[in-house]
């Protein structure tokens, strides 16, 4: 008996798609800037490597995330001007995270390459650990803000037994 199915029914993308994406660049965000800390105080165990891998998949994820937030922003039908405002504070500080994540694992990875030269490799390891904090602290700021919006104003929370549109389409 053959079986035919479509990608779409053999990978279920979750809907909304942003809360799904945003857990991941934040822990690598986070764990990126602990071994980025880490790599100024040990040069060893390929910490450098590591911490420029963490930053970088961490603001690509970053970048994924800031972008599923503004499709999924379309969806979210009639704020408050509370909600309005918090959503809006949570997509500036979700950019800065991003931006400052890029930063921090570009940083990280001229680190790396710039081994040879300890000096330059030292004060860019500094300079990474420095931005990857600064990220971090944007992730938590905005990840406060995000759970402000659901939370408090139940933004992206269906009522319980409410049936979902999107399904029924």
């Amino acid at each position: 008996m053959a079986r035919t199915q479509t990608f779409t029914t053999m990978i279920s993308i979750p809907d909304p798609l942003h809360p799904a994406l945003v857990h991941f660049p934040i822990v690598l965000i986070l764990a990126g800037t602990a071994v980025a800390v880490a790599a100024v105080f040990l040069r060893r165990w390929h910490l450098p490597w590591l911490a420029a891998g963490l930053l970088l998949t961490g603001a690509a994820g970053a970048a994924a995330a800031a972008w599923s937030g503004e499709e999924d922003e379309e969806s979210t039908g009639k704020l408050s001007a509370r909600a309005e405002q918090i959503l809006e504070e949570h997509e500036e500080w979700g950019d800065r995270a991003r931006n400052l994540a890029i930063v921090a694992g570009l940083l990280a990875a001229g680190a790396v390459v710039a081994g040879r030269s300890p000096k330059v490799a030292r004060g860019l390891g500094i300079a990474a650990a420095v931005a990857g904090l600064a990220a971090s602290y944007a992730v938590a700021e905005a990840g406060h803000y995000g759970g402000l919006l659901v939370y408090q104003h139940g933004v992206g929370v269906s009522a319980p037994g409410a049936a979902n549109p999107k399904a029924e389409e």
